[in-house]
């Protein structure tokens, strides 16, 4: 990994400043009471970690994707909630920067670049998951706008984010499928419902949505605003997983939360445990995880995940492709055998005190 430039690395270390200071003392109390982290996320609008990919002249900021990976780490290391916050806004911003009119990047992203304006991606539907050719939420021309129709559900950020990236199929009639399917950039207006947050067991300070579209109009005057303009949806959606911020930010999901897991294992509850007639780390069907196997190692993060291709070339066929997927298995390894190591001893740990505050 290259070495961050000195702006670069204040920007890395004042996360990580907020983090350690701000966000663990707090992040179990608020995750264990499914409160929304109201005060966390106004102070990263103040840090700036909403424009973090938004360049000038919309944004104050634009860091590069290795530095952007880290900063990424240190939110999940703290709270994978408040990574989740900054994710799917980031997504939609990438989106607007790629393939949006010069009117929609001036009407959204400086907003965006605050903070003040949070976005969401809105795909999965309750009838197809992820299946996107399956969608039958649909937007039909009318007049100058958009009338839709349909249902997403688990959209993370949906009920407070004022602009949502819904696909839809805008032409449910092509052939093939991928080429009726558009993304509309919709803000909260009559027809649009967030109808319920859904329960989860853990990631609660991020909401995930149900949403319900019954004649939602755009109105006049809208559509130019609505639709995200270049090639169909499928292609836009493929871009968006070749985006090499984006594949750099699953991994670093899962580097910031390895080691915390991995500190658990080295409580004495842990390390007493015995099978087999030998001390182990915990047993995980009919094998064991004895002292001295790989979760007593940690050290892999963003550092390991290759920079960003040069010259705009395509993130999979860089040579990295295979060390950054091994990065990110490897820590999501780790993170289940030190799950499986200390089992339901979290659900106590408040009273075994487990790490120190």
């Amino acid at each position: 990994m290259p070495d961050l430039d000195p702006d670069e690395q204040a920007v890395v270390d004042t996360v990580r400043d907020f983090v350690d200071h701000q966000v663990r003392p707090v992040a179990r109390a608020l995750e264990h009471e499914n409160t929304y982290p109201e005060m966390l996320i106004e102070q990263m609008k103040r840090i700036g970690i909403f424009g973090l990919a938004i360049p000038e002249p919309y944004g104050a900021v634009n860091v590069s994707t290795v530095c952007y990976a880290l900063v990424t780490e240190e939110l999940a290391r703290g709270w994978m909630s408040l990574a989740g916050a900054m994710g799917g806004h980031t997504v939609v911003s990438k989106l607007l920067l790629e393939y949006g009119t010069k009117e929609q990047k001036q009407h959204y992203l400086p907003r965006m670049a605050t903070g003040e304006l949070r976005a969401a991606m809105a795909l999965t539907e309750p009838g197809g998951g992820s299946d996107l050719q399956a969608m039958r939420t649909t937007a039909r021309p009318a007049g100058d706008g958009y009338l839709i129709n349909g249902a997403k559900t688990w959209i993370t950020n949906a009920r407070r984010a004022g602009l949502l990236a819904l696909l839809c199929k805008t032409d449910p009639d092509a052939t093939p499928v991928h080429r009726g399917i558009s993304i509309l950039l919709v803000e909260k207006v009559p027809g649009f419902t967030v109808s319920k947050d859904l329960p989860k067991l853990g990631y609660k300070g991020v909401e995930s949505c149900e949403l319900s579209f019954v004649d939602c109009q755009l109105l006049d005057g809208v559509r130019r605003r609505a639709l995200l303009p270049g090639r169909t949806a499928d292609d836009r959606r493929r871009g968006h997983q070749r985006d090499p911020a984006q594949r750099h930010r699953r991994a670093a999901h899962r580097a910031g939360r390895t080691p915390l897991l991995m500190t658990l294992t080295d409580d004495p509850y842990c390390r007493g445990r015995s099978g087999a007639g030998a001390r182990c780390r915990g047993s995980v069907g009919s094998g064991t995880r004895f002292v001295g196997s790989e979760t007593t190692g940690s050290g892999l993060g963003c550092s390991d995940l290759p920079a960003e291709p040069e010259h705009g070339g395509r993130v999979e066929l860089e040579p990295d492709r295979g060390r950054h997927r091994a990065g990110a298995d490897s820590c999501a390894e780790r993170r289940l055998h030190s799950l499986d190591i200390v089992g339901i001893y979290l659900v106590d740990r408040d009273e075994r005190a487990v790490l120190a505050e």
